[in-house]
């Protein structure tokens, strides 16, 4: 099966749908076997994460974990679940007749909890592969573009 730049985008607004609707499963789902979604240290966007603290490291079996436990009634930080609003723009596709296809996007999310809206601004990079004719994440790559993570001061969802 031939994938085409619309494919990849579709895949992506798809993904940031099932993370709007809180469908975490099935988001887990569109990773790989072998998996990553990181999200590195403000300012460090080439970090490593055996070097430096990653606010996020996850394999595909720590995805499913994060997943589960966000669902859960007793993770207080997200229970009642907070409401979601993804954007993607400025979507670079390249590679796509490759093994492993690059993408580059940036993205805002807005979060309202509790009366309080807060945003999350940045890029994003995938390395998406074609796994028995669908799309798959190998690795999920979020860049953080603030200063600092105030005012609310933590990541309590996936970006």
């Amino acid at each position: 099966m031939s994938v085409t730049r619309q494919d990849v985008v579709d895949f992506l607004y798809t993904e940031a749908k099932l993370l709007d609707e809180w469908k975490l499963n099935e988001w887990a789902e569109l990773f790989t076997d072998d998996g990553t979604y990181m999200v590195p240290p403000i300012g460090e966007p080439d970090a490593s994460p055996t070097k430096s603290i990653f606010y996020i490291h996850d394999s595909r079996s720590r995805l499913k974990e994060r997943a589960e436990r966000l669902l859960k009634k007793e993770a207080h930080v997200e229970y009642p679940h907070s409401t979601t609003v993804r954007n993607l723009h400025n979507i670079l596709v390249s590679n796509l007749d490759s093994e492993i296809i690059q993408v580059e996007c940036n993205f805002t999310t807005y979060r309202t909890k509790r009366e309080v809206l807060d945003s999350f601004v940045g890029k994003q990079k995938y390395e998406i592969v074609n796994q028995d004719g669908a799309l798959a994440i190998k690795s999920k790559k979020t860049i953080l573009h603030l200063d600092s993570l105030r005012p609310q001061g933590k990541i309590s969802l996936i970006l």
